[in-house]
């Protein structure tokens, strides 16, 4: 399979594009995940899937200021988050999502 085969038929947009080239082992442009990139991956994200969780809404919120932060200016995304019922953006995520833009 070429890496140009292999981007035709899996995605690399959405969400589930990276989990999904992680379980074939194969990266974007085609080539293989070395082993102990996958193996340390799958430790971590084993220690992940046992770590007790805080609640749904702070979940959902720490995703939304985490990817939003890639997208939204700090502004809108902080008037977002208010008009949604969630806390507004903390300095310390101000500062480590935003520093440098």
């Amino acid at each position: 399979m070429t890496a140009e085969t292999n981007q035709v038929n899996s995605p690399t947009t959405g969400a589930d594009a990276i989990d999904e080239a992680i379980a074939k082992g194969i990266d974007f442009d085609g080539t293989a995940i070395p082993t102990a990139k996958l193996e340390l991956y799958n430790q971590v994200m084993a220690l992940e899937a046992n770590r007790q969780r805080s609640g749904v809404s702070n979940t959902m919120r720490s995703r939304i200021v985490r990817i939003g932060a890639k997208h939204i200016p700090q502004p809108e995304l902080d008037k977002m988050l208010t008009e949604a019922g969630f806390a507004p953006l903390k300095e310390k995520e101000i500062a480590f999502f935003y520093s440098g833009k």
